[in-house]
């Protein structure tokens, strides 16, 4: 499957048809998720989520939707609560299978989503199957995209701000908010064509704390200074607000429109920062996948580290996980193999030429083999033995 991510333009009656659609879903979120944890209450019922949430639809669609007080859910189109429903049937599938946390509910403060699709088909004749595509939207070339069962201000829907550059057509479209800027997501049917031969056999790639990533074969590649910069001016914008009023529920206390905007400003602060740290990962991992066959990293325990108040900031912005996991989903797209040396083996404590191994601290960048003499680069050198370790101590790293 190949994903396209547009940003919207909307005006102000859009953004607020936007923020209506995405309450409404995090209220559907939130109210089954109440009712699914309040029914394991009653003894003797032996029922999966799955059904459970499926009873839970009935009742919000029959009962909760036909009172007075929630006759402003009818103004939205269906799609968008019965994809909530199937989210949180996703969230706990994943929960069930150790593969994620215990859902919680959906707050503003983590940002606007939802999800609409074309429902069904059309059937030309009773008895007869529908024609093919006909429950798929077309998306056609330019700055305009049709979302179904949205009303948009224009004809030919709502504008985007980068052009789509080919007639495409796909079913599902996930609307999500960043800061103050709206965006759509949409799956096509395509796989890309991965490249059959690639200049570099196998290279290992050495994540450090100083640089972002050094590699065997004397590339290195840095986090901008730019994320410093930013990250600068944040923390100032916090310190000259600290004492700004900005509501309190429990006091029932409601911000200000000056909170407000500077809730808007610090969002915007972090959006810059996320897109920064983005921008380098997906340009580096593309890099290095375009470039080697074999990719070896280390299986660092990153959680571990930042456990480590002295180099939690470092980690944190290096994006160590971030890395591994743009590696590894990016083996289908380039025909790459994403390997992991165990974390045990010392690709910072052994020499390359003649593997001795010998003590070294994280303050020491040179190293020097106490037996050869050989001098070289702290981070040069492990990911020199990252790519020459033994093959008991890798594995494939699964998506």
């Amino acid at each position: 499957m190949y994903a396209i991510n547009r940003e919207l333009k909307l005006n102000k009656k859009e953004r607020s048809l936007m923020r209506g659609m995405a309450g409404f879903r995090r209220f559907v979120y939130n109210y089954a998720l109440d009712l699914i944890m309040a029914s394991w209450d009653f003894d003797g019922i032996k029922v999966g989520d799955s059904k459970r949430l499926d009873a839970i639809k009935k009742v919000f669609t029959q009962v909760t939707m036909n009172k007075p007080e929630y006759t402003w859910t009818k103004k939205y189109p269906s799609t968008v609560y019965q994809s909530a429903f199937q989210d949180l049937k996703n969230a706990f599938s994943r929960w069930r299978k150790a593969l994620g946390e215990f859902p919680v509910k959906k707050s503003k403060k983590k940002g606007d989503s939802f999800t609409v699709y074309k429902t069904s088909g059309i059937y030309p004749e009773k008895g007869k199957p529908a024609i093919p595509f006909t429950n798929r939207v077309v998306i056609n070339r330019g700055k305009n995209i049709a979302l179904p069962g949205i009303k948009a201000s224009t004809p030919l829907g709502f504008r985007l701000k980068e052009r789509v550059n080919f007639i495409c057509s796909s079913q599902t479209f996930t609307v999500s908010r960043t800061a103050d800027r709206w965006f759509v997501s949409f799956v096509l049917d395509a796989e890309k064509v991965p490249p059959v031969i690639h200049p570099i056999e196998k290279i290992g790639v050495d994540l450090g704390v100083k640089t972002l990533a050094t590699c065997s074969d004397g590339t290195t590649y840095a986090m901008p200074i730019t994320t410093k910069i930013a990250k600068t001016k944040l923390q100032l914008l916090q310190w000259r607000n600290r004492n700004k009023v900005l509501g309190n529920k429990k006091l029932k206390i409601k911000a200000s429109h000056n909170a407000h905007r500077f809730y808007t400003k610090v969002a915007k602060k972090h959006a810059h920062i996320a897109n920064i740290r983005q921008d380098t990962t997906q340009k580096m991992t593309t890099d290095l996948s375009r470039k080697a066959y074999v990719i070896r990293i280390e299986d660092l325990n990153v959680q571990g580290m930042i456990a480590n108040h002295k180099l939690a900031d470092a980690v944190s912005n290096n994006c160590f996980y971030e890395i591994r996991r743009q590696l590894t989903y990016k083996q289908s797209f380039y025909g790459t193999k994403v390997e992991l040396v165990d974390r045990w083996y010392p690709s910072s404590r052994q020499c390359c030429k003649c593997h001795h191994l010998q003590p070294m601290s994280l303050s020491d960048r040179i190293f020097n083999c106490q037996n050869c003499g050989h001098l070289q680069g702290r981070d040069e050198n492990a990911s020199i033995n990252l790519e020459n370790a033994p093959s008991d101590k890798v594995r494939l790293a699964q998506p």
